[in-house]
């Protein structure tokens, strides 16, 4: 009865959390413009990311200004072996002004989740993750590094809200060759620069990071990452992945730590 009413306390007190998080959130929305994708304003973009549009939308389709992700999958928690727990997760992104919150549940043993909110809201990182909600096993937040690495992650999560990385939009694109290019993302004072690879097929496969902050021993070390999508299929007219994972780059190898598939998608549209 103990731990039936302290699993109870806590759920409550997380999803309180999650509401004002989100609350948040959507209180820093911006309105979009152009409302709906002309596809004259790729004429002078980098040719593989025209590909890459023209693969993914259609002539006059509405920008999207939120989107309700579900997720289920594994979560590598271990610093040096391998520690691969599941997760459920929901995530609320809202394109401009740019943000998202990240709600998961890592299953670390029977009846003892740890609920995680890795966020970016008004241009703030948050990354806060407690065993049953309440006892907290990590707590960073800051317009600084962590703020930084988390608009990396919006950025390279937009494989999933594509109008998002339009010019339109904010994204700066810059030419590397025939299969890749550098998008810029500016928020406030934040500024991030992403590589994207794009397959034979036109669509983003791989998005790399130079430098995104790891949690090591309780600090932040900027450690090379990339992401990695597949299995596109059509959503509400997008051609997004459902599946992906996630790695750091390490000198020994890439250390895989996210891997995840889309089990549910909706979206709203601008009008």
């Amino acid at each position: 009865m103990v731990v039936a009413t302290v699993i109870f306390y806590g759920e409550r007190r997380w999803t309180s959390g999650t509401r004002e998080l989100r609350s948040r959130l959507d209180a820093a929305k911006l309105p979009i413009e152009p409302r709906i994708f002309d596809s004259r304003e790729l004429d002078t973009m980098p040719a593989p990311v025209q590909r890459y549009f023209r693969a993914v939308l259609a002539e006059g389709q509405p920008m999207v200004t939120t989107v309700s992700l579900e997720h289920i999958g594994t979560l590598n928690l271990g610093e040096s072996a391998d520690q691969w727990k599941p997760f459920t997760s929901t995530q609320r992104v809202v394109t401009r002004r740019p943000g998202f919150d990240w709600d998961g549940r890592v299953a670390m043993m029977p009846g003892l989740p740890v609920l995680v909110h890795d966020a970016y809201i008004a241009g703030e990182g948050i990354l806060h993750a407690a065993l049953l909600g309440l006892l907290s096993m990590a707590k960073l937040r800051g317009t600084g590094e962590v703020a930084r690495g988390e608009l990396m992650r919006f950025l390279a999560e937009a494989a999933w809200y594509p109008t998002a990385l339009l010019p339109s939009q904010g994204v700066v694109w810059n030419d590397v060759d025939e299969h890749a290019a550098r998008a810029t993302l500016k928020d406030g004072e934040q500024l991030v620069t992403l590589l994207f690879h794009f397959g034979e097929d036109g669509l983003i496969d791989t998005v790399y990071a130079e430098a995104r902050g790891r949690m090591m021993a309780g600090r932040v070390v900027p450690t090379p990452w990339c992401g990695r999508f597949s299995n596109y299929a059509l959503r509400d007219g997008l051609r997004v992945p459902l599946n992906a994972e996630v790695a750091w780059l390490l000198p020994e190898g890439a250390k895989p730590y996210w891997r995840g598939h889309i089990t549910g998608i909706a979206y709203e549209f601008t009008r």
